[in-house]
């Protein structure tokens, strides 16, 4: 109407904030904690620039000379190709063993029919997840340990006792499949909901044309949650150089030090034990700029192959 001013811009946005206040509440403390443990910490990061100093704080200490010396250090290190190729085998054994594990457990879940025991077998999958990681690694040293159950149930087929900790050749498998033993009915929850989203009517009607289960699960179930494993694969491929630093660490021994020695721990013993504050934090930040560069590379892939992306 002619003579009344609209609000726009800065205007509009005050008015929305002010008419959802209460929804701004609600988040308001998850803001305060991004903030707080997130993103207030990353001042720390010029750390990775400077010859720090820890009496001097981090206005105090010099810049570095070169400005890159710690990560040319890193890069330059004997130790550069094994930890990154440790890190990068790891974590792409654990996704493509986890990943997949996750689709089709919950595809399992969706096609059992009595009500009870599905609630049954997904709370006994989830269960695992609450295992500490410390009784998870001490569980792994029970069973394997030279006197225990996996050699006493060798020993009832002939089998000789085996130093499983000690193997180097072993360390991949048992961190692998006992986090996809620990993660997986976790992991399966959100494809789970994504499976709950299906009409009925889909399946009534494919039922009707004659589609067997099977063929019911491959063209209706799979390509209603296709968009869902896309993103969760997007998530999960991002953080592909971010292992489970406490589990590594207790697993590790002076014996598989060469295949487990990975950058979480790397940066651990830089900067706790070594006191190596500036060359820990160059490369936790090479780290963190790998699974950056990953994220875009993958998000943007999956946006043309798919039309299915995080942004």
């Amino acid at each position: 109407m002619p003579g009344r001013r609209t609000a726009t811009g800065k205007n509009a946005s005050l008015l929305l904030i002010k008419r959802n206040k209460v929804l701004y509440l609600f988040i308001l403390p998850a803001f305060l904690y991004f903030l707080i443990f997130s993103y207030v910490p990353m001042y720390g990061v010029q750390i990775a620039f400077k010859d720090f100093v820890a009496s001097k704080g981090f206005s105090g200490s010099p810049w570095a000379t070169p400005l890159l010396k710690h990560f040319y250090t890193f890069f330059s290190s004997v130790n550069f190709w094994g930890i990154l190729g440790n890190t990068l085998k790891l974590s792409l054994y654990y996704i493509a063993a986890s990943f997949p594990a996750a689709v089709i457990l919950a595809l399992m879940i969706n096609e059992v029919k009595n009500v009870h025991f599905k609630k049954a077998v997904q709370n006994i999958t989830y269960l695992p997840y609450f295992v500490s990681t410390v009784v998870l690694v001490g569980m792994i040293n029970l069973f394997f340990s030279y006197n225990g159950l996996a050699n006493n149930i060798g020993a009832l087929f002939g089998a000789e006792p085996q130093m499983f900790l000690m193997k180097d050749s072993l360390f991949d498998d048992l961190y692998v499949w006992s986090g996809v033993w620990q993660a997986t009915g976790y992991n399966a929850v959100v494809f789970i909901a994504a499976l709950a989203g299906v009409s009925p009517d889909l399946h009534e009607a494919a039922t009707i044309d004659g589609a067997t289960r099977f063929q019911r699960i491959i063209h209706i179930n799979i390509p209603a949650i296709m968009p869902t494993i896309i993103i969760m694969l997007i998530m999960t491929l991002g953080g592909v150089m971010n292992l489970s630093f406490e589990k590594v660490l207790l697993m590790q021994t002076d014996s598989n030090t060469a295949v487990s020695e990975v950058i979480s721990t790397y940066v651990y013993k830089l900067g706790i034990q070594k006191a190596q504050y500036s060359l820990s934090t160059a490369v936790g930040l090479f780290n963190n700029a790998i699974n950056l560069i990953l994220l875009v590379a993958v998000n943007k892939i999956s946006s043309k192959l798919s039309e299915t992306s995080l942004w």
